[in-house]
């Protein structure tokens, strides 16, 4: 089935009844002065739209942001100067049903090299590029398995795209009867196609993120038991190494923090935007806890957007936008 395009102009055009708006209280937590020279201490969070099941994967995309509603199947697009989000992409990442699939839209988003979309296609379980008018698949295998569901998506200079595999879009998870792999991978594609798992050790893997120099990379882990960021070294062949925590987030979470490690940024200063526990982390490269963007739910990501100093903030049923002081790695 080919994605169609629908304009959203309300609420009733998806069957609910129009409500009023959510109650949303966010704050910053400023826990270091190296936090004011990255979010102005007069900055605020803007409030863009509401109303999504579980926003998800946001990608600046040709002068607006597009990003998932995972339950729901629909990708999003925000364009700057309006009031409410227009669907983009209806289905988003399962096309056709499948059984044994809990969460079958889109999750993480992207761009690669050429500016086209890439999507981690929950429902059809693979990696796939959008060009405009239809899906290419860029795989959905591993030694002739299929992947769990594709979380979460970054493209090295070289272009080679590493990605996260946890269980979160099958029914029971872990238990799944469909669910083909034993562990929860990272796997990295190369430009020739060539798919390899750089980890295999992690329950649940989840956002990615490469430091500036891109030898860094960072991966969260979103087990509530354990939630955090691991640093790894990257490799001359793009093998992982040294394996490390690099931010143990669980206390926050102890503490009553909603959420867990999930989607993640990295700045042109090399600082970790993270979803965590409360919110937004923002990790100095050292590790340091900086302060928070507390949204006051679960928060699933991040990204830049606009000249790049605008961070935009998937919420749960919200998205959001901090203006800061810093860029993302790779804007100018």
């Amino acid at each position: 089935m080919r994605p169609h395009f629908v304009l959203l102009l309300a609420l009733p055009l998806l069957g609910l009844a129009a409500e009023p708006a959510h109650p949303f209280h966010p704050r910053f937590e400023r826990l270091d002065p190296a936090f004011d020279q990255l979010v102005a201490p007069k900055a605020q969070f803007e409030k863009l739209a509401e109303g999504f099941s579980w926003s998800e994967g946001p990608v600046w995309l040709d002068g607006a942001l597009v990003f998932s509603d995972v339950p729901q199947n629909i990708a999003y697009r925000w364009k700057p100067g309006t009031t409410a989000a227009e669907i983009f992409l209806k289905p988003s990442g399962m096309m056709e049903p499948r059984p044994g699939i809990r969460e079958c839209g889109s999750n993480g988003l992207t761009r690669d090299a050429q500016g086209r979309l890439i999507l981690c296609q929950q429902g059809e379980r693979r990696i796939a590029r959008y060009d405009g008018t239809c899906y290419t698949v860029l795989v959905d295998r591993f030694e002739d398995k299929r992947f769990n569901s594709p979380n979460d998506i970054v493209q090295r200079k070289n272009g080679d795209f590493y990605f996260t595999d946890p269980p979160y879009g099958l029914k029971g998870e872990n238990q799944s009867p469909v669910k083909e792999l034993s562990f929860n991978g990272v796997y990295r594609l190369t430009t020739e196609g060539k798919i390899s798992a750089v980890l295999k050790n992690l329950t649940r893997p989840n956002g990615l993120g490469f430091s500036p120099d891109e030898k860094i990379l960072y991966v969260t882990v979103s087990d509530p038991k354990a939630t955090r960021v691991m640093a790894y070294d990257v490799q001359a062949d793009g093998t992982l190494a040294n394996e490390r925590i690099f931010y143990d987030a669980q206390p926050l979470k102890d503490a009553g923090g909603a959420g867990l490690c999930d989607g993640m940024k990295v700045d042109r200063e090399g600082n970790v935007w993270s979803t965590g526990p409360g919110g937004i982390l923002v990790i100095s490269p050292a590790g340091k806890l900086l302060g928070r963007l507390i949204t006051g739910e679960p928060t699933s990501n991040c990204n830049w957007g606009g000249d790049g100093s605008t961070l935009y903030i998937t919420a749960n049923m919200f998205l959001v936008r901090v203006q800061t002081q810093t860029k993302g790695a790779g804007w100018q």
